[in-house]
This record gives C-alpha cells, sequence and structure tokens, in this order.
C-alpha cells in the first residue's frame, strides 16, 4: 500500500462524506424513527469508513480486502435503507437520488480497490 495514513485514501474520504450526508438527512426523519430506522441508517453509514481505516490499519493486503467486504456490505445495508426511504416517503426524491449517487460513486471505488487488492495477492 502507497498511502502512509488511511485519512489519505479517497475511497475512505467519500465514505467519511456519505456518512456526514447520512448524518444530517437522517434528522429530517419522522420523530419516531429518529431512534429506529435512523440510528440503522446512521451506525451503517459509520460502519464504512471505519471498517476502510481499521482494514487499512492492520497493514496487511489479505486483511484490509476483508475488511473492505464489510464495508461494501455496510454500503448495502445503507442503500436499502435510503431506498426503503424514499418508498415510505420518509425522504423526498430528490434526497434519496442524491445519496444513491454518493453511495454508488463509493460502491464503484471499494470494487476498483478490492479488485486491485485481490489481485496483488495472488
Amino acid at each position: 500500500m502507497q498511502t502512509s495514513r488511511y485519512q489519505n485514501l479517497k475511497v475512505w474520504q467519500r465514505g467519511m462524506d456519505l456518512a456526514e450526508a447520512i448524518y444530517q438527512r437522517a434528522k429530517e426523519l419522522p420523530a419516531e424513527e429518529k431512534y429506529a430506522l435512523g440510528d440503522q441508517i446512521r451506525r451503517a453509514a459509520v460502519s464504512i469508513p471505519s471498517n476502510i481505516a481499521e482494514g487499512y490499519a492492520r497493514q496487511s493486503t489479505r486483511e484490509f480486502a476483508h475488511f473492505l467486504a464489510i464495508a461494501r456490505g455496510s454500503l448495502a445495508e445503507l442503500e436499502t435503507q435510503i431506498l426503503l426511504c424514499g418508498r415510505i416517503h420518509y425522504l423526498n426524491e430528490q434526497v434519496v437520488n442524491e445519496l444513491l449517487k454518493m453511495i454508488g460513486e463509493l460502491q464503484r471505488m471499494l470494487a476498483n480497490l478490492s479488485t486491485k487488492l485481490t489481485i496483488e495477492t495472488n
């Protein structure tokens, strides 16, 4: 790995951007969902950059790839929750599309990095 700190990884930076956006949008959920669905969304969002950081800090390409897979799972969980928020009209269509665009970008970045690490370990 060439980058000296996980904070320099663009994929981690985008994960943090997404988590920040999710925290802001979770405030818009109805009061009865702030501690149910809102909590689920926040946990999934913060899990993404957290797993990127933890995997990177392990200083093992194989372990980093494992933690990226966990981050990808959290991202799929978050995507599902955002889609649900749109279907039940907790978030408007524009907000949902904005978040899905960020999620899609991060999915591509994680997939590309995972592929690169897989090539390095083989």
